[in-house]
Order: C-alpha cells, then sequence, then structure tokens
C-alpha cells in the first residue's frame, strides 16, 4: 500500500513537473509574440507596408518568416534569433579549426560555458552591425519619420536589446522547458506566418491569380512531404554488437546488441545555419543597395532572392556541407569505438579500435550523405512548384521541415520526461534503492 502510494506520488511530480516546463515554452512563446508587435519607435508604418508591398515573394518574406512577422512590422524583435544563430556557426568553425578552443572544450562543462558566453559577445557584435544596416537602410529608404542621432541610437539600442533578449529567452527554454529553447522560438515565429499564408493563396485562388488544381497540387505536397519527413527522421541504421560478459572463471557469454545510427544526424540545424547565411549578405544589400554607390549590394540581393539559380546553388551546397560539419561535431566515430572497446562490446568481423572506427565512420559518411541531399530536396522541391505556381514564399519546403522535426523532437523530449518519471516510480514501487543498504 505505501510503494503503490509511493509511486503515485512520484507520477504526480513528475507529471507536475512536466507540466511547469510546458507552462513555459507557453509563457515564452507568448511574450515572444507580443514583442513581435510592439514596433521600433520612429517608423513609418505606411511606407513599411508599401516596401513589404513592392518585394514579395523576395528575400524579405524569407526573412520576415523566420522573425515570425517581426520584420514587416518593423518590432523590437526584428532581427529575431539569426544574430545568434550566425555566432553559433562562427563559433563552431574557431572552435573546430582553434586548439586553444579545443582544449577549453575538453575541459568540461566550465569550458563550454566560457565557449557559450564567446558566442553571446559574438551575437552582440553582429546584432549591432545588423542594428546599424537595418537603421542606415531604414532611413534612407524613407521609413523612418527622421534621420537624426537620435533616431539610430534608439533603433540601433531597440534592435540590438531584442535581438539578445530573444537569445536569452531561448536558453531559458532549454534549461527551464522542454527542447531546443532556439528551435521553438524559431519554430513559433514560422507557425504564427502560416494562417496569413493559407489566407492569402485561397485569397490569390478565389480573384484567379493561381488555378485550385494548382492550390490542390500544393496542398498534396505538403501533405506527402510532411509523410515523407517523419519516415526519414524515423529511420535508423542499425549495427550489430557482440558484447562479452564474464560468469565465473574464466567463463563469457556473449550477448547481442544494436548500435543504432539515425540517417539524418544532424536533424534540421543544417537548413537553418544554410538559410541564415544566405540572409546575413542577402539583407545588407536589401538595406544599402539604394545608397549611391552600392547598387551592386542590390544585384547581389537580386541573385540570391529565392526562386534564382545562384540562391538554389548556395543553399545546397550550404545544407550539404553543414549536415557533413554538424554530424563530425555531435558525432565522432572514434570516441564511440572507445567506448565500444572498453565496455567489451565490438563489431562483428572488425577489430576493437581504429579497424572499428573506420567502419562507424563509413557508415556514417553514407547516411549523412542520403540524409543531405534527402533534406536539400525536401528544402527545394516545393520552392520549384511555388515559383511556378506563383504561390507565397512562406509555405516552403525549409519552414515545413523546421515545423515537423521540431515538433518530432519536442514529443521526444516530452516521453523521454514522461518515461523517466515512470522508470522513478517503478524503482521506488519496487524498493531497489535501498538493496545496497540492506546488503
Amino acid at each position: 500500500m505505501t510503494t503503490t502510494m509511493q509511486g503515485q506520488a512520484g507520477r504526480g511530480r513528475g507529471l507536475s513537473e512536466l507540466r511547469q516546463r510546458l507552462m513555459y515554452v507557453l509563457l515564452a512563446i507568448v511574450v515572444y509574440r507580443i514583442g513581435s508587435h510592439i514596433p521600433v519607435p520612429g517608423i513609418n508604418p505606411d511606407n513599411l507596408r508599401a516596401l513589404f508591398d513592392q518585394n514579395q515573394g523576395g528575400i524579405l518574406d524569407l526573412f520576415n518568416m523566420f522573425s515570425g512577422g517581426a520584420l514587416e512590422r518593423m518590432s523590437i524583435l526584428a532581427l529575431g534569433i539569426m544574430p545568434y544563430i550566425s555566432a553559433s556557426i562562427i563559433g563552431e568553425l574557431l572552435v573546430a579549426t582553434t586548439p586553444s578552443l579545443q582544449q577549453l572544450r575538453k575541459e568540461g562543462e566550465s569550458g563550454r560555458r566560457k565557449i557559450a558566453q564567446y558566442k553571446r559577445y559574438g551575437t552582440l557584435l553582429l546584432a549591432t552591425i545588423q542594428g546599424f544596416a537595418f537603421s542606415s537602410g531604414l532611413a534612407s529608404q524613407g521609413l523612418s519619420y527622421e534621420s537624426t542621432i537620435a533616431f539610430h541610437f534608439v533603433a540601433i539600442t531597440t534592435l540590438v536589446t531584442g535581438a539578445m533578449f530573444l537569445m536569452w529567452l531561448g536558453e531559458q527554454v532549454t534549461e527551464r522547458g522542454v527542447g531546443n529553447g532556439i528551435s521553438i522560438l524559431i519554430f513559433a515565429g514560422i507557425v504564427a506566418s502560416f494562417p496569413s499564408a493559407i489566407g492569402q493563396s485561397f485569397e490569390q485562388a478565389r480573384q484567379g491569380e493561381i488555378s485550385i488544381m494548382a492550390l490542390l497540387i500544393i496542398g498534396a505536397l505538403a501533405i506527402l512531404i510532411v509523410a515523407f519527413v517523419v519516415f526519414v527522421e524515423r529511420g535508423q541504421r542499425k549495427i550489430t554488437l557482440n558484447t562479452r560478459r564474464q560468469q565465473g572463471r574464466g567463463a563469457y557469454a556473449s550477448q547481442t546488441t544494436e548500435l543504432p545510427l539515425k540517417v539524418n544526424m544532424a536533424g534540421v540545424i543544417p537548413a537553418i545555419f544554410a538559410s541564415s547565411l544566405l540572409l546575413f549578405p542577402a539583407s545588407i544589400g536589401q538595406w544599402f543597395g539604394q545608397s549611391p554607390d552600392m547598387e551592386w549590394l542590390q544585384e547581389l540581393s537580386l541573385q540570391i532572392a529565392p526562386g534564382q539559380p545562384l540562391n538554389i546553388i548556395l543553399f545546397s551546397i550550404g545544407i550539404i556541407f553543414f549536415c557533413f560539419w554538424y554530424t563530425s561535431i555531435m558525432y565522432n566515430p572514434r570516441e564511440v569505438a572507445d567506448n565500444l572497446k572498453r565496455s567489451g562490446a565490438f563489431i562483428p568481423g572488425y577489430r576493437p579500435g581504429e579497424q572499428t572506427a573506420r567502419y562507424i565512420d563509413t557508415i556514417l559518411t553514407r547516411l549523412t550523405l542520403f540524409g543531405s541531399l534527402y533534406m536539400t530536396a525536401v528544402c527545394l522541391l516545393p520552392q520549384f512548384l511555388i515559383v511556378q505556381f506563383n504561390i507565397t514564399f512562406q509555405l516552403g519546403g525549409t519552414a515545413l521541415l523546421i515545423v515537423v522535426v521540431v515538433v518530432m523532437d519536442f514529443m521526444s523530449q516530452v516521453q523521454t520526461h514522461l518515461m523517466s518519471h515512470q522508470y522513478e516510480s517503478l524503482m521506488k514501487k519496487s524498493n531497489l534503492h535501498n538493496f545496497g543498504r540492506r546488503r
């Protein structure tokens, strides 16, 4: 009776903690959405609306999608989470190429905290650069009521503060909520733009700008992409392992287990990184291209706009590169082989150590190649059809991929949290935690 009550109490505490974490995520999303509607002081909303109407389907729509609509309102969160993502990319590249930073990472939690602090400094620097570019672009294109030092100071300070606040909010969601905070904020921004994008597509069909058949094809394609992404993200390549366990004096009992490797080890990070790298120069070109002697920036922005050949090539190269790069950072075959060797496990037909590491690396390279091609196809195939049928860009494959993968990761985190508390209540119910003390 007592153990049953203890188990129920443990499950109750687990559900209560999960409920608090989910409420924290929900509260963070609400704060994020409220902040995306607070405008930067001194902006002319009519001129800003006219600018977005003239540039529909371009790079501004893509940037606006990742900011959750904050850009078209020029809110205090207009920079979005992109400065932090760009700083993270640069930081990881420096860690991979700088011996001192590599040694810092090996120091454990203290080293990781220092690297995270360096990334925050990088975020502040990039946000300041982008904030200056935004304020100058706003003033040069007549989107501000006045172009004074006071306006630039207020605009830059507000935009940089908003970007740093989003970085802090994402870190807090990761620590106190469920799932990756940065991915959840990006997910919230994309999902917030879906209703207006769908409504705009139906309005285009009603006015005869696109056919009903084209709209149905895009809808069916979106459903197929979601199913395909779920299928691939759940796919695993299982490597058979044999383990030896000593019984008695010199007797070994062999057991068979598996080492699972996901088809897409990098998740949705490559698509986000590749998009952010394209958005950074494109946004600068968009804002500064109107200035005298800076027309080449405007031309560059047009060349890397969605649907353009240069955009497709750079985006594909970026996804493939970041798939291999991020996988190599997150999964080290040599460390896995050493861990298997220490635990007495081995792959049949391969010697423990270097040969096992090479075999795992070969399997991982093939999986990463397939995963990168799959992600490139999912991100680009709908883009071709969207350009062909002239449907709003927010319904692109990148947005669907991010939404589906983030939802799957979020549900997996919730299930893991519930399972851990179920095991904890089971251990308490069986009273195994006192077994060593009784002996």
